[in-house]
This record gives structure tokens, sequence and C-alpha cells, in this order.
């Protein structure tokens, strides 16, 4: 791989993965943050509003936005996509200062670009296989023995 071939995969390819996954991951941390500081919160105040008589019909709504706001969280899985995104996305960084400074399998290898251009798209797509395992439901993981 030539020097310009090397620089338009960073600029076009691995630079754009970085974004994407940075964003992503801020993105579904604040989303799992709001969720779940809601659902506290509701839960917190559904015993109060249960024992004051009058507030019978707000206690059942704020009893549902409770069980809807935990089912959200468990079905869209914000935490674990968060936590999945900022993983690619610090070693996706790391991955340049292992290539500058010639550490690990760079250290001796005869195509540094090459080789940089194959452990990116295998981490890439690495959170693509744990993003679908992570995505899928259970029924489909226990008919596929996984």
């Amino acid at each position: 791989m030539d020097a310009e071939e090397f620089q338009k995969y960073l600029k076009e390819r691995y630079e754009d993965q970085i974004d994407w996954y940075d964003k992503k991951s801020v993105w579904s941390q604040k989303v799992y943050r709001r969720f779940q500081w809601c659902v506290i919160a509701f839960s917190a105040i559904t015993p109060v509003l249960v024992a004051i008589e009058e507030t019978r019909w707000p206690a059942v709504v704020v009893a549902a936005l409770v069980a809807i706001g935990t089912t959200a969280l468990k079905t869209f899985k914000y935490q674990e996509n968060w936590i999945n995104y900022r993983t690619t996305c610090e070693t996706l960084r790391k991955e340049t200062y292992f290539y500058n400074a010639c550490l690990g399998d760079y250290r001796d290898a005869e195509d540094r670009e090459a080789l940089f251009v194959e452990r990116v798209e295998s981490l890439i797509s690495r959170e693509n296989t744990m993003w679908l395992t992570t995505q899928r439901p259970r029924s489909e993981k226990k008919k596929s023995g996984n």
C-alpha cells in the first residue's frame, strides 16, 4: 500500500469510523443515563403516590412509566451499546499509537500500512459481530445454540 492510499484510508475510513463510534457512544450514554434517572425517580415516587389515597391514578401512570422505562432500557440495550461503542472507539484510537511507535506487531512488519488496515478492519468487524450478538433476542440465541 502506498502512502497516498494509506492517507486516503485514514481520512475516509479510519477517522470516519472513530468519529461514528465516538458519537454513537456519547448518544447511547446520554439516552441510557436519562432513562435510568427517570426509572429511579419514578420508582421512588410510586410508593408515595400509592400511600396518598387521592392519587391512585397518578400512581398507576407513574408505575406504568417505570415499567416502560425499564423495558426500553432492556430492549434497546443503550448501556451495552455505549460500552461496546466506547471500547471500539478507544481500541481504534490506540491502534495509531502502536503504528506510529512501531510497537507490537508493527515492530517487525514488512508493510505496516497494510497491517494497520487489516487490524482496523478486524476491529470494526468484531464490533459488528458483537453488536449483532447483543441485539439478537434471547429466543434466537437459544435456537442457534449460543
